[in-house]
């Protein structure tokens, strides 16, 4: 995978909360600050040590890959620090454990100084806010018995403070970099950062026991079983993980095997997620819908590859097979739990809103909601999407093809989000020719969705259903006909029955 390219809005943010971070932290570094810098040393250097294990490979291989890791794993020794510290002392204590934080993507130096940054204003944040309600005082002094009650009140504000702050900064970020609308941008990030609040009662018993007779060395009892947490939720994204392995073998598997529509998988998964975050659905829904693009087409795999491959037209009995492939594909997922939703769009997605799709004939809103998603995903993919047969239709007489259909095959809602999304990111549509592939007859025929035809179109095509030709195929209609044969949508429609496809890439 290529570097990819941060925005100059995205490098712009990133330059602003570094300018920040360094205002934060400056007046820790006076000549005149009474900085308490052993405890600055040691809570940094504790922070750092409990990031290094996640990119330590050496341990990562003994413990089978699941050491703790991600963002948040640790807070509590920073909202110690907040307790414990100046606010500028205690936003010194994030940035070497987030400079040695682990990246998984590009480019990796950016991405690390932002993490310090926005670290590093969230704890100083933080900091103030327990300052602001006397939080030294309610801890008391050397040996003095802390104010238990009165404490938790400035531990919890500072909890508050760090997660209110780190949602805004990265929102910001999610904005400038992906291009995200405010709405969007900030949709779930207070969620995710919910569970940390709770890290403002760990904050305050190491702040406890930090100041107590037994020292630091007893605080570390406090991370001991954090850390044993932070094992177990590191296991479960290592089998999550490897179900995500296993979607992709199942994609490259149906690309290999159908070569017409290699990466359409992935781009329906991609424009299945632009219609659902247009939708304003919620974040923990994203992946489900993409996973339902992506695998939309795995039921192939149990299509003979004689009939995907086949050159000319399709038989009435292979045509049935053909249409068997919903069902293949959602017997091969049931089992996957995590999938949820997404099974019943591998089942539904050529379902049509007047009833006349397959398996089932199921009408409107009978259709399972990602299921409608995905429809209008793969007909737009399968539109605009260039093949060894065929070239690709422009995106807006595409966008103008399902417009038309809307409401008759695809849901009207589904197309409206599509086209705003589209209007927002643009589509960038891709050439999947296989060059070893005939450029005579066309193969594939498992044909692009069809868009639904005006009444008397779709009149005649239930008459063709009843009385099959020998060369009809699954899905024929402005969606599904061979884009070659005209550029306007409303001209050269096939005779004879459409093309069905379904493939994507996200």
């Amino acid at each position: 995978m290529g570097v990819k390219v941060i925005p100059r809005a995205a490098r712009v943010y990133v330059g602003c909360a570094l300018l920040g971070a360094a205002a934060s932290v400056l007046p820790a570094l006076r000549p005149d600050a009474a900085t308490p810098w052993v405890t600055v040393a040691l809570l940094a250097a504790l922070y750092a040590l409990c990031e290094l294990p996640a990119r330590c490979r050496l341990l990562g291989r003994a413990t089978g890959g699941s050491v703790p890791m991600g963002t948040g794993s640790f807070f509590p020794v920073l909202l110690a620090a907040a307790l414990l510290l100046p606010p500028a002392a205690a936003a010194l204590t994030a940035l070497p454990g987030s400079l040695l934080a682990r990246v998984d993507e590009p480019p990796a130096g950016l991405r690390r100084a932002w993490r310090a940054a926005s670290t590093a204003l969230a704890v100083g944040a933080a900091a103030r806010a327990a300052e602001a309600l006397s939080c030294a005082r309610a801890l008391g002094h050397e040996h003095d018995a802390p104010d238990f009650p009165y404490a938790l009140l400035p531990a919890g504000a500072a909890a508050l403070t760090f997660c209110l702050v780190l949602t805004a900064l990265d929102g910001g970020i999610r904005a400038t970099a992906d291009g995200l609308p405010p709405r969007a941008a900030w949709r779930g990030l207070g969620r995710a950062l919910a569970p940390h609040a709770v890290h403002g009662l760990a904050g305050l018993m190491m702040a406890v026991l930090w100041r107590s007779t037994y020292g630091p060395v007893s605080a570390l009892f406090v991370l001991l079983p954090m850390y044993i947490s932070c094992w177990v939720f590191a296991q479960y994204h290592r089998e999550r993980a490897a179900h995500q392995a296993t979607i992709r073998a199942l994609v490259q598997a149906v690309d290999i095997k159908d070569r017409y529509t290699r990466g359409h998988s992935e781009r329906v998964g991609h424009a299945s997620v632009l219609i659902a975050r247009e939708l304003g659905m919620a974040e923990e829904r994203l992946d489900v819908v993409r996973f339902a693009g992506i695998l939309h087409d795995v039921g192939k795999l149990g299509v003979p590859t004689r009939v995907l491959r086949k050159d000319g037209p399709l038989t009435p009995e292979e045509r049935r097979v053909i249409e068997l492939h919903p069902e293949y594909g959602h017997e091969m997922v049931r089992g996957i739990g995590f999938l949820g939703e997404a099974r019943a769009a591998i089942l539904h997605h050529h379902e049509r809103m007047d009833g006349s799709g397959y398996p089932y004939g199921l009408h409107g809103d009978e259709i399972p909601e990602f299921a409608r998603v995905v429809a209008v995903a793969d007909a737009f993919d399968a539109m605009t999407s260039t093949r060894s047969y065929s070239r690709a239709r422009p995106v807006p007489t595409a966008v103008a093809e399902l417009k038309r259909c809307a409401g008759s095959q695809f849901d009207a809602r589904m197309v409206a989000a599509l086209v705003a999304a589209l209007d927002r990111h643009g589509w960038q549509p891709a050439v999947t020719a296989d060059e070893s592939a005939p450029t005579g007859p066309p193969g594939g025929n498992v044909p692009p969705p069809r868009a639904a035809e005006a009444a008397r179109g779709q009149e005649a095509a239930r008459q063709q259903e009843t009385q099959p030709e020998a060369g009809r195929r699954p899905e024929e209609s402005e969606a599904g006909r061979r884009p070659e044969e005209s550029d306007d949508p409303e001209a050269g429609r096939r005779k004879e029955a459409p093309v069905t496809r379904s493939r994507g890439r996200a």
